[in-house]
């Protein structure tokens, strides 16, 4: 297959990889608390020189769909998508939740546990999908509180992931509930985003997939003022 391009803005760090044969050739990435726009085009342009590649030799292109920032989703999918659409090239997103749980995954077939992934959502809920330890989800991506979630739990003893999973561990501890971990980087890798991406993808044409659109767990903080902003009915 010809190289896939993924991209990642998530979270507060914008990432980008080249994967050719199965490995990652190139990988940058840079901390970004706004401004997301800004780097993501620039930090793939330094991705594909160092490579000695150009936009048209991608293959496939793969983005993470959310959850996290809202501003980086939507910046990263319409990246993917632009380029995906003026190349004729398939485009594939990744929840970042699978990309977590994919990064346990040896750890998960170790254990023999199911894979709790749970991820900061930067308030008091957590971003939080359970997967069996083939990687399959258990359950649908859900953002809820810490003592909710702990409550959606059974006695069987879990994995913990992500990068709040160690906010949970009081939580289980209170109730009794055995777990190991936390196990991979917490965040999600570019390398994890290529492998599943490469496996849907599949060497499929751009209409024999399925769109990709943002997952978004909750509303945005920023809502439409009354009266649609106007001063005055």
């Amino acid at each position: 297959m010809p190289p896939l391009l993924a991209l990642d803005c998530a979270g507060p760090v914008c990432s980008v990889a080249l994967v050719a044969a199965g490995e990652i050739g190139i990988s940058r990435s840079a901390r970004v608390d706004r401004g997301h726009a800004q780097v993501l085009l620039p930090t793939i342009a330094d991705a594909l020189a160092e490579a000695g590649a150009a936009y048209r030799d991608i293959g496939c292109f793969a983005v993470t769909v959310g959850p996290g920032s809202f501003t980086g989703i939507r910046t990263a999918i319409a990246t993917a998508r632009g380029l995906a659409l003026a190349l004729s090239r398939p485009l594939v997103g990744v929840t970042v939740l699978e990309a977590v749980a994919r990064g346990a995954r040896l750890a998960a077939a170790e254990s023999g546990a199911d894979c709790l992934v749970v991820l900061d959502t930067r308030r008091a809920d957590l971003y939080a999908q359970r997967f069996a330890p083939d990687g399959a989800a258990r359950t649908l991506p859900a953002a809820m509180m810490p003592e909710r979630l702990v409550s959606t739990i059974g006695a069987e003893r879990l994995l913990l992931a992500g990068d709040a999973a160690a906010s949970l561990v009081p939580h289980l501890e209170a109730r009794g509930t055995a777990f190991d971990g936390p196990a991979g980087e917490g965040f999600a890798d570019p390398a994890d985003i290529a492998a599943i991406a490469i496996e849907r993808w599949g060497g499929r044409s751009a209409g024999e997939l399925p769109p990709v659109r943002p997952l978004y767990l909750r509303a945005p903080d920023a809502t439409r003022p009354p009266a649609g902003g106007r001063l005055r009915p």
